[in-house]
């Protein structure tokens, strides 16, 4: 492994421990920490602890039995190039996992920002009147985006077997977000921390993505595209814009993880080069 992807792998350890603690307290299983977000707000995760050893599979059990108590999603993420032995761990605890391409962005490789199909890229504003409702319909674009993987083409017609959900279903899932939550919102997107992007349009929000920051490192997550608006491009532009953004910002690492090979093979096109696998893991389903 060169020193240069090295250093990168310490400053990701880094991100990952320091991302969540302003927003939510750690407890500690052996070698994961838990973090259990105070108030509301997508949850976190656990992880290993830094500077402990391979967590072990009681370790897995404990937090999942916290995580249970807590009305939490049983979720844990880690680099495998970091922490090789847990994957096997996981697995014989009952987790699946999935191995997500991670990817670092190359400066000097980043497209330029380009215009867009139908609709124009640009930042949510926090201080903006219209900063409540947009926040909710970019969550709606992401949950019907996320919720619907892109389905084949029909092999009879060509076609796709059923219609994908657009704006009419983004109204009907965008619902009123607390005051609290767009508080925490505004003051994460004001402070340089949490930046969101759209893809506009006269339709509406068709999709949506945002970067997270620590110091000098900022992870692109939450890309989404609504369903009916797919193959135009939006999640390599909007993922270029954010890059841009979060270097104009001073960030000197940008990195992502995509859901599959298919999804890096995208975003190695705008910039972004392949370093290793992010470990997302959850419980294994139940046979039928």
């Amino acid at each position: 492994m060169a020193q240069q992807d090295t250093d990168v792998f310490v400053r990701l350890e880094r991100f990952y421990d320091a991302l969540p603690r302003p927003y939510a307290r750690a407890e500690e299983f052996g070698g994961l920490v838990l973090f259990v977000r105070e108030g509301e707000g997508w949850p976190y995760y656990a992880r290993p602890r830094r500077g402990a050893g391979t967590p072990s599979a009681a370790d897995i059990t404990a937090v999942r039995q916290r995580q249970r108590e807590l009305g939490l999603p049983e979720a844990f993420e880690w680099v495998h190039e970091t922490t090789p032995d847990l994957l096997a761990v996981a697995r014989s605890a009952g987790l699946d996992v999935l191995l997500a391409p991670l990817l670092v962005l190359d400066p000097a490789a980043l497209v330029p920002d380009l215009p867009v199909a139908g609709g124009t890229i640009r930042f949510l504003e926090p201080d903006a009147e219209s900063f409540p409702a947009e926040l909710a319909a970019s969550r709606a674009v992401a949950q019907l985006g996320f919720g619907a993987p892109a389905a084949p083409p029909s092999p009879l017609t060509g076609k796709l077997v059923a219609a994908p959900a657009g704006p009419a279903e983004r109204d009907a899932a965008t619902g009123a977000l607390s005051k609290a939550l767009v508080a925490g919102q505004q003051e994460r997107s004001a402070s340089g921390d949490y930046r969101t992007a759209v893809v506009d349009s006269p339709e509406g929000l068709l999709a949506t993505g945002a970067f997270m920051r620590s110091g000098e490192v900022a992870e692109i997550a939450g890309v989404a595209t609504l369903p009916s608006a797919r193959r135009r491009g939006y999640a390599s532009q909007l993922t270029a814009t954010l890059a841009r953004r979060a270097l104009d910002d001073g960030v000197t690492l940008v990195f992502l993880s995509a859901g599959d090979d298919d999804v890096a093979r995208l975003y190695t096109k705008v910039g972004f080069r392949r370093i290793g696998t992010a470990c997302i893991a959850e419980p294994a389903a139940a046979p039928l």
